[in-house]
């Protein structure tokens, strides 16, 4: 795949759905673009017709689809169906909390039983040791509860506004910031697997 499909598939799945998420909830009830929908559900229902469009998207340029991308695309979908059909806040304040419990489910199950899935993630595209990628695996994990008891703290005690800023940029920004705080281990360990 060249490029620039590359950055089209990762800017239309990563990025866009969260961005007109958080654009259509900024929108007004009554307004000319939302005239009848309370700003979250709006926003939902946007969300869903963007993550099945990329989704779309996604295949039609690379002809296949990254298990997690399905799997994320199908929890926002039934999440945010359900809180729009049944009109409840619920089902998309938790969506947050059930994808990262999985996430770490899925990295820590792999690190008990020695089989470093964020590996699987990268497709191996990193030469790092199988204890490295047990490590970073270890840390993700963590990570994604860390992320998860946030998300059900922030939704269960504060506003919807304060909760979708903090889904749209604060679990960003404290994924960047976890991000970079791993490069130091991933340099060393990518000097020493291609020094061996």
């Amino acid at each position: 795949m060249s490029k620039k499909k590359e950055s089209i598939v990762k800017f239309v799945g990563d990025y866009l759905p969260i961005m007109v998420f958080f654009i259509a909830f900024k929108i007004p009830k009554n307004s000319f673009l939302n005239p009848s929908f309370e700003p979250l559900f709006f926003a939902t229902i946007c969300m869903v017709i963007v993550t099945i469009f990329s989704l779309i998207l996604r295949y039609a340029l690379t002809k296949k689809i990254s298990y997690i991308a399905l799997f994320a695309a199908l929890i926002v979908t039934v999440f945010g169906l359900l809180s729009f059909y049944l009109h409840d806040e619920f089902f998309i304040k938790i969506k947050p909390t059930i994808v990262n419990i999985v996430f770490a489910a899925i990295l820590l199950i792999g690190y008990y039983f020695k089989k470093p899935m964020l590996a699987v993630v990268f497709d191996n595209k990193l030469a790092m040791s199988n204890e490295a990628w047990l490590t970073l695996s270890k840390w993700w994990g963590f990570y994604f509860i860390f992320l998860a008891i946030v998300n059900e703290i922030i939704w269960r005690n504060f506003s919807t506004e304060l909760w979708v800023n903090f889904k749209v940029f604060g679990m960003m920004t404290l994924t960047v910031i976890f991000s970079l705080m791993q490069m130091p281990f991933m340099i060393r360990n990518l000097k020493d697997e291609n020094i061996s």
